[in-house]
């Protein structure tokens, strides 16, 4: 690789010593030098040649001398690297040259040795600038497209270490969560193209930014759906704890998004959440050219069939038993055991509520309930009736009455 330097300088013979002492690199292709006679020249010859790598200049020239010429050098983008050369040796011109960022001064008359050797320690310190600047890319692209995917605080982790081993494909446990909007497909139908465009962006930014504050990764966001993981790439051996609360915040935001668009006349519908845990295959799977971070397994796609068994038991969250039976202290309503569409055995599921509505009287009414339904007692119709008459918005209470008005009895529940 050749290396540009150019040479700022109005002595007519230092052209031709350069040259002479420098032939054995130019004829091997290590250097390149180029002459200007001042620094007006230097700019323009600067300005056709971008590949100049760094620049040898006096101080003492006409027009625009070797002082003027180092601070535009640094005033521009990409700076180079020079070094002063003059025969005034004293510490005011010294001093003033390194304070506009020359990288090393020689004083006249010139060492021709002394410059070679000068010259080789600037270019070694031009090409650590061009590595540094060449992993700062990498790293701002890696950041631009890790941010994608994973909060702030994630981000930051995995650029600043460059180690690709925590997205590399594996399997490991996680929690999975998606999330859907209600007649999100009517929606798109019959609204306009700009209030639309506003309407998703705001929800998409709220959602995405609860997720990365409880620290969890953006694995796919498909159309108006989302999907999440807690504990990928990295380890959370609090994960569950914190899939729930997620949940919560989810809700409570979507909810009030909802009802703010609704006033306005926009029918925006509400966002059913389905979580659940267990080990999937996580990683990068975009190959060589792409980075697309996902999972895969049955743990994902049973998380997906919560989701949408929301719409048929009326609830917003749904979680399953591999996510309660991760926190010390789980508050929420059993549904019951789902027979969830691919699976043979039932799954236990849960609509966690936050401590408010957890000490409500109405929850401990529901507990009885369902604790009616489970044994099989007669009374438990009569329980959910009276749940559902007192709370006509209590969707999970209803879901129960009509089942057991339908003939159906216990807690094991058939999902289309």
């Amino acid at each position: 690789m050749t290396s540009t330097i150019l040479v700022v300088d109005d002595e007519p013979d230092l052209e031709a010593l350069v040259l002479q002492k420098f032939r054995k690199q130019i004829g091997e292709g290590q250097f390149k030098f180029l002459f200007a006679r001042d620094g007006v020249e230097a700019l323009r010859c600067i300005e056709t040649a971008p590949e100049l790598d760094m620049v040898v200049s006096d101080i003492n020239m006409p027009r625009m001398d070797g002082l003027a010429l180092l601070q535009k050098l640094q005033e521009a983008e990409d700076k180079k690297s020079t070094i002063i050369v003059s025969a005034y040796g004293d510490m005011s011109n010294i001093r003033a040259a390194m304070n506009r960022g020359a990288f090393d001064f020689l004083t006249k008359p010139i060492d021709l040795s002394d410059l070679e050797s000068t010259i080789e320690r600037t270019l070694r310190h031009v090409e650590f600038l061009k590595e540094a600047r060449c992993q700062q890319i990498e790293a701002e692209r890696a950041y631009a497209s890790l941010s994608r995917f994973f909060s702030p605080q994630l981000v930051s982790k995995l650029a600043s270490r460059g180690d690709a081993a925590e997205i590399t494909i594996h399997r490991r446990n996680v929690a999975a969560m998606f999330t859907d909007i209600t007649g999100f497909t009517s929606l798109v139908e019959t609204t306009s193209p700009e209030i639309l465009g506003v309407l998703v962006n705001e929800y998409m930014h709220g959602m995405t930014e609860l997720v990365f504050a409880h620290e969890g990764t953006v694995a796919k966001i498909i159309g108006d759906a989302v999907h999440v993981l807690f504990n990928a790439p990295g380890d959370q051996p609090d994960f569950a704890e914190r899939a729930i609360a997620c949940t919560h915040a989810l809700d409570a935001w979507a909810e009030g998004f909802r009802i703010k668009w609704n006033a306005k006349g926009v029918p925006f519908g509400s966002t059913r959440i389905g979580l659940h845990a267990g080990p999937a295959l996580v990683g990068n799977f975009g190959g060589a050219r792409f980075f697309d971070y996902a999972a895969y397994g049955d743990t994902i796609n049973t998380a997906a069939r919560l989701e949408a068994a929301n719409k048929e038991l009326g609830t917003r969250i749904c979680v399953s038993e591999a996510v309660v039976g991760g926190i010390a202290n789980f508050e929420g309503r059993p549904i019951g055991d789902l027979l969830l569409r691919g699976r043979r055995e039932p799954l236990k599921a849960f609509e966690p509520l936050t401590s408010v509505h957890f000490q409500l009287p109405r929850t401990s009414r529901y507990l009885d309930a369902f604790a009616k339904l489970n044994a099989d007692n007669p009374a438990a119709m009569p329980a959910f009736a009276g749940l559902f008459g007192e709370q006509p918005d209590d969707h999970l209470a209803e879901f129960h009455l009509r089942r057991l008005l339908n003939g159906e009895k216990g807690t094991t529940i058939r999902l289309a």
